[in-house]
C-alpha cells in the first residue's frame, strides 16, 4: 500500500508540475499576443515618414520625445492638436499655448489629412515602441551547422582511426598467440605486442613511410600555394563603414561611391565629398541599427561617433553648423592588393562585359566589415575566362583602343585587331 501512495504522490507532483508549466505557456502567449503588430508596424511606418524629422521617441529632436504621450494627454486632445495645432492655439487651450512658448514659438506642422484611425494607430506605436528583433528560425543554425560540420567528420575519422588500431592489436595479438606466444593481459601488454608486431612487419614501416612522405609534401606544398593568397583579409578601417547598410538596406549602387569602376583601370576610392551628399543631411542612425565591428556590437551612440569622424574629415562643424577648413584625410586600408605584374582593369570587366560587382567581391551587401571575398589568384581568373566566352570582336570599346592603337604605331587597324585578338589576348582581356 506504501508503494502505491508513494506512486498516487508522485503521480499528483507530475499533473501539478504539468499544469504549472501550462500556465506559464500560456501567460507567455497570452503577454506575446498583446502587442497588435499590424497596429504597431502601420503606426511606425506612418511616424517614420511624417513625425521622424521632428521628434523621437526617447528624447528631444526638434520637438518633445513622444514615448507615453498618451499618458500624459488625452486622446482626444492630441487629435485635435496633430490635425490642426494653429486651431487649437487660437481657442485658447492653455496646454497648447504653453507648448508653443515652450519650443520659441516654432510651429508644428498640421495633418489634417489623417484619420483618427491613423493617429491612434501613430499613438499606439509611441506607447509599444519600436518591435523587438527576431531570429529567423533556420537561418542562424544554418551557419552554425554548416561550420561544425567539419568538426564532426574529423571526429568520426579519428573513431574509425581507433577502432581500426584496436581492430588491427587484437589480430596482432591472435596471431601472437596462436604462433606460440604466451597470453597477455592488460591493455600495456597488448600495446607491447602490437608495437613489436609493427617493427617487424616491413611492409607496414614502408607504408607509414610513404603515408608521411605524402602529408608532409602536401601540407608543404600546400603552404606553399597560400602564400600571397588573402582571401578573408579583412582589416579594421578608420572608420566604422558598413556596406551592409550602405548598400544592402540603402539599395546604394556601388558605382555611386565607386565612380571609376566604369571608366578606369581601378575603382577608385571615394572621396569624403561623396559622403556628405547623402551625410550632410544625416548626422547620425537609426535608433534600432547595428553593426558588428571588429567582434563589437555597435549601436546608435557608437555609430553617430562614427559619422562625427565625416564631418570632422571634410572640417565641418556640426555643433555651430559652420565649414571651419580644418580637413583631414581618412586613412582608408586596402584590402584587395594584386602583384606588380598583373595587369587587370575594372572598366574591361564591369563596363564591357557587364559583370556585377559581387562576382568578384562577394556580398557585399551583407558585410558589415568588407573583407576579400575571393582567392584572386591566377587559377581563379583562368577558371572565369574559361566559364566566360570573351569576344574581342565586333565590341566597341575594343575598336576604339584598336583605333588609338593604330595612330599611336602608324599601322592600319586590321593588323591592330589582329594582334590583339592573337597577342594582346594573351594576357589582356
Amino acid at each position: 500500500m506504501k508503494s502505491v501512495a508513494l506512486h498516487n504522490k508522485l503521480t499528483g507532483v507530475l499533473f501539478k508540475g504539468f499544469a504549472v508549466i501550462l500556465f506559464f505557456a500560456f501567460s507567455l502567449s497570452s503577454y506575446s499576443q498583446d502587442v497588435d503588430e499590424a497596429r504597431q508596424k502601420e503606426g511606425r511606418s506612418l511616424f517614420k515618414s511624417l513625425c521622424a524629422s521632428c521628434h523621437k521617441l526617447d528624447k528631444k529632436l526638434v520637438g518633445p520625445a513622444l514615448a507615453g504621450v498618451e499618458e500624459r494627454r488625452e486622446n482626444v486632445w492630441l487629435k485635435a492638436w496633430i490635425k490642426n495645432n494653429a486651431e487649437l492655439r487660437a481657442s485658447g487651450d492653455r496646454d497648447a499655448n504653453s507648448i508653443f512658448e515652450e519650443y520659441k514659438g516654432s510651429p508644428m506642422t498640421a495633418f489634417p489629412q489623417l484619420g483618427d484611425q491613423q493617429i491612434d494607430d501613430i499613438l499606439y506605436y509611441t506607447t509599444v515602441g519600436d518591435p523587438k528583433p527576431t531570429v529567423v528560425a533556420g537561418e542562424e543554425g544554418v551557419v552554425r551547422n554548416s561550420a561544425d560540420a567539419p568538426g564532426w567528420l574529423i571526429y568520426i575519422l579519428a573513431a574509425a582511426i581507433i577502432v581500426a588500431f584496436l581492430i588491427i592489436a587484437g589480430l596482432l595479438k591472435t596471431i601472437s598467440e596462436l604462433k606460440g606466444a604466451p597470453k597477455t593481459k592488460g591493455a600495456v601488454a597488448s600495446l607491447k605486442d602490437v608495437w613489436i608486431g609493427y617493427k617487424q612487419n616491413t611492409f607496414l614501416v614502408v607504408l607509414t613511410v610513404i603515408f608521411f612522405m605524402l602529408m608532409g609534401a602536401y601540407v608543404f606544398f600546400g603552404t606553399l600555394f597560400k602564400v600571397g593568397v588573402d582571401e578573408g583579409y579583412s582589416p579594421l578601417q578608420p572608420i566604422a563603414f558598413s556596406h551592409k547598410i550602405h548598400a544592402g538596406d540603402n539599395k546604394i549602387d556601388c558605382q555611386y561611391c565607386h565612380t571609376s569602376a566604369k571608366h578606369s583601370k581601378t575603382s577608385g576610392i571615394p572621396s569624403v565629398n561623396v559622403c556628405m551628399n547623402c551625410h550632410k543631411n544625416i548626422s547620425e542612425v537609426a535608433e534600432d541599427t547595428k553593426v558588428e565591428w571588429d567582434g563589437v556590437t555597435y549601436g546608435k551612440p557608437e555609430l553617430d561617433k562614427e559619422i562625427a569622424k565625416i564631418y570632422e574629415a571634410v572640417g565641418w562643424d556640426n555643433d555651430i553648423l559652420e565649414y571651419t577648413g580644418n580637413t583631414k584625410p581618412v586613412k582608408w586600408v586596402r584590402i584587395h592588393n594584386l602583384p606588380d605584374f598583373v595587369y587587370y582593369n575594372h572598366s574591361q570587366h564591369v563596363t564591357v562585359a557587364g559583370l556585377e560587382c559581387q562576382k568578384c567581391h562577394g556580398p557585399v551587401e551583407e558585410m558589415d566589415e568588407m573583407r576579400q571575398f575571393s582567392p584572386l589568384t591566377m587559377g581563379w581568373c583562368i577558371d572565369c575566362h574559361k566559364e566566360t566566352k570573351v569576344d574581342l570582336k565586333g565590341n566597341d570599346y575594343y575598336e576604339k583602343i584598336h583605333e588609338e592603337l593604330a595612330k599611336k604605331y602608324n599601322v592600319d587597324q586590321v593588323t591592330i585587331a589582329q594582334l590583339g585578338g592573337k597577342e594582346c589576348g594573351k594576357c589582356h582581356y
